[in-house]
């Protein structure tokens, strides 16, 4: 764990004393789980299931806000029994899927979705040309419901292979009354009606939250970063989190804390989880 400031260490220590009316959000990839290759093979730290328990304990309630669907989410972070077990000790587990887009709750136990957006099935048969054209056609398309996601990884210069897929994308997606999200070495096509901003502010308003923790890996959080940045500018303990990597270290400019990848989230979440007990 690294501090980016002074005034970091002396948000850290303000967050732990106020845990108990305050929030915690975390991506999936990156964060909760290690970045893969193929994103159907992403699975949950194996550690992670008991630390968010024992997080949940000491806070007002834990959510997972990510790009994929929340179904996926679930089944790939076992949450639907992480949620049950936290359920167990009075506190309630909250998966935000697809940017908010979808909504689960341990205690609903049912996943809210809404209609996929107009234009998006037209997007998905105009892009295989456009991947051609632009030398990606190998680029794994994964297709979420709501959104579509256009991963470089497995590319031989993923970065460069982004970043020229970048504007073409753009301009496809906007033809359809869509919107990019650029993230790690992938690029998804949504509706622009959610952002992980919007289901912080979400989440925090219907939790009455007196404060928030966010913790995000790549630019696709900065949305998220900046809705707690609002918080903070309100005077509410907060704490930002980047979980680096050596793909992506784009939001750690943006954070008050820095940490290596899932194993250095999850020590820093049992520190907070001591800090506050």
């Amino acid at each position: 764990m690294e501090l980016t400031s002074p005034e970091a260490g002396r948000r850290l220590e303000a967050y732990a004393e106020a845990a108990g009316r305050c929030v915690v959000g975390l991506d999936f990839d990156g964060v909760l789980s290690p970045i893969v290759d193929d994103p159907d093979e992403a699975r949950i730290h194996p550690d992670a299931p008991g630390v968010l328990v024992d997080l949940a304990e000491v806070v007002r309630a834990v959510a997972v806000i990510t790009g994929r669907p929340a179904r996926q989410a679930l089944a790939l972070g076992d949450l639907d029994d992480v949620g049950a077990e936290i359920g167990e000790r009075g506190k309630e587990l909250f998966v935000f899927g697809q940017y908010g887009n979808e909504r689960w709750s341990s205690t609903r136990r049912r996943v809210v979705s809404p209609r996929p957006p107009a234009g998006l099935s037209t997007f998905e048969r105009e892009l295989p040309a456009l991947l051609r054209r632009f030398d990606a056609a190998d680029a794994h398309v994964e297709e979420k419901g709501l959104a579509v996601a256009v991963h470089t990884r497995r590319l031989p210069d993923p970065r460069a292979a982004r970043d020229r897929l970048m504007e073409p994308l753009r301009e496809l997606a906007g033809r359809h009354h869509l919107v990019l999200e650029p993230g790690r070495n992938v690029i998804e096509v949504r509706s622009s009606g959610m952002t992980k901003g919007q289901a912080v502010r979400t989440f925090v308003e219907e939790q009455d939250a007196g404060g928030m923790l966010f913790i995000g890996d790549d630019l696709g959080d900065l949305d998220a970063f900046e809705a707690v940045g609002e918080l903070r500018e309100r005077g509410l303990p907060t704490l930002l989190v980047c979980s680096l990597s050596e793909e992506e270290n784009a939001l750690a400019e943006h954070a008050d804390v820095l940490v290596k990848g899932p194993d250095g989230v999850l020590d820093l979440l049992r520190d907070l989880t001591a800090r506050a007990r």
